[in-house]
């Protein structure tokens, strides 16, 4: 069943969690990335980027949410939830959300680097055994980059190879959307409109960076579905060259 959506300030208001969640990483020296997982209006689970203090490169605020909510909900219930995370979701996250089965993702500003909702690849709609989840970009986009901007003319003492920051400016112009295909959430009324197109940016000012290079070629697969009747986690195929991730 698709999502209802009512209107702009049903999604911002969703949004506006995950920018808390980014806001207590950037106050906790983490790369400010937040996010929150949607279930019938309500919020069932939060998470923030945690790489830096737990030195594990695969603890993107996607992880720790999901880690967390389905301590206490089924596996089953991604399958009618929605994500809204500030930035797109990295190739790792982005495979793990498809083997979870989430139904769709709002994010913020996209990720021209490592963004697997369209920024780079294609993870979400690419042809596989598992069905594609919508994505919808571009709700809260200049909070998002700023944050991202305060974090990055922050010294980062937990870098492999820190740089020199002193004195940085923070930049506050925001560069417009070069190209984008997706709808407008003013628009989106009764129900999402099938298989739009991911967001497509160029956000060099971004200065968007990572500490964790590599990380997404040695995890192991996570499930795609699960047992009913022992609650286990089984795994699933999928695309041969999608990124597999760490089972919860």
């Amino acid at each position: 069943m698709e999502a209802q959506i009512e209107d702009r300030a049903y999604h911002e208001g969703f949004m506006r969690e995950a920018i808390k969640m980014a806001e207590q990483a950037l106050n906790s020296d983490e790369t400010p990335v937040g996010c929150a997982f949607v279930h019938d209006g309500t919020v069932i689970g939060r998470g923030m980027n945690e790489t830096n203090k737990s030195l594990n490169g695969t603890r993107h605020c996607e992880f720790v949410a999901l880690s967390s909510l389905l301590q206490n909900h089924p596996q089953s219930i991604l399958r009618s939830s929605d994500l809204y995370v500030t930035v797109e979701p990295c190739i790792m996250c982005a495979s793990a959300l498809r083997q979870y089965h989430i139904r769709a993702v709002y994010f913020g500003c996209s990720n021209d680097r490592f963004g697997g909702t369209g920024g780079v690849l294609n993870i979400h709609s690419d042809p596989a055994n598992i069905p594609p989840y919508k994505v919808y970009g571009g709700l809260y986009r200049d909070e998002a980059i700023m944050l991202l901007r305060r974090f990055y003319v922050q010294e980062n003492d937990k870098a492999p190879n820190p740089a020199a920051k002193k004195g940085r400016l923070l930049k506050t112009d925001i560069p417009p959307l070069l190209k984008t295909d997706l709808p407008a959430l003013e628009d989106l009324s009764a129900s999402a409109s099938p298989s739009p197109s991911p967001l497509t940016e160029t956000e060099a000012e971004m200065e968007f960076e990572t500490n964790v290079e590599g990380e997404v070629e040695s995890m192991p697969m996570i499930g795609a579905e699960e047992d009913e009747d022992s609650g286990t986690v089984l795994a699933a195929p999928a695309a041969g060259r999608w990124t597999t991730c760490w089972p919860f």
